[in-house]
């Protein structure tokens, strides 16, 4: 009998040890998660106004040019709310004139820590050129204030319309400024080419800007309106 007590405190004892370990572990994850959210809850989910947009997150998983997960506690697309609003506007139209095709927004409120992530991991491109690509985190993104978006339209099946360049490529055929000489040269289709005027098409249509080297992202205001506008999210 008294084995029997021994083996059943040793039991409690260590469900004990493992039951404290357990709520740390859960009170830090929740720590964590409001020290990185700081600022989201000002913020609206996308598919909160529109459920018809569709969302594939680049940052949340390894499918980016850095080629590893970036937002380990953002798992939805978020934006200003007035932002969100315009972007479902640009949604309705693009339906209106083709019924089969959607938004998909590959990434949208970006806090600071993450974009000097990615302006650290293109330390060997001098910063004048590292610029046209990633924005500088001294300065700060459009993005770090939840007032642009990098996206794509889809078809039914959520197939990206073919742009002739991909979502990240740092390469001038993704510029939309060279879109000119690459058809002249072919590296470009004139149905590549009408795909992003297509995109651009409907986003001007509620006053988003283009930017002349990534013909997937689209800024709500300039850097000088959302410095006045929003706080940005570190």
């Amino acid at each position: 009998m008294y084995k029997f007590f021994t083996i059943l405190i040793l039991f409690f004892s260590i469900s004990n040890v493992f039951a404290q370990k357990k709520s740390k572990k859960k009170k830090a994850q929740k720590e964590s998660l409001v020290h990185i959210r700081e600022g989201f809850d000002k913020l609206v989910d996308i598919q909160s106004i529109d459920p018809t947009i569709k969302v594939d997150l680049k940052y949340a998983s390894s499918d980016n040019f850095m080629k590893k997960k970036l937002y380990f506690d953002i798992n939805k697309l978020y934006l200003q709310k007035d932002v969100a609003q315009r972007l479902s506007l640009a949604q309705k139209y693009l339906k209106s004139l083709h019924s089969n095709y959607s938004l998909l927004v590959y990434d949208g409120a970006r806090p600071l820590s993450v974009q000097q992530a990615m302006w650290d991991a293109l330390d060997t491109i001098p910063v004048k050129e590292r610029t046209k690509f990633v924005s500088n985190p001294a300065s700060g993104s459009v993005h770090n204030y939840a007032a642009a978006v990098d996206l794509t339209i889809c078809d039914a099946k959520g197939v990206p319309l073919d742009m002739g360049a991909g979502y990240d490529d740092i390469r001038k055929i993704a510029y939309p400024r060279y879109e000119t000489e690459f058809l002249k040269t072919k590296q470009l289709t004139p149905e590549h080419v009408a795909n992003r005027e297509l995109l651009r098409k409907v986003m001007k249509s509620q006053k988003f800007m283009n930017i002349a080297t990534e013909w997937w992202h689209f800024n709500a205001f300039s850097i000088k309106e959302v410095r006045k506008k929003y706080t940005i999210l570190k």
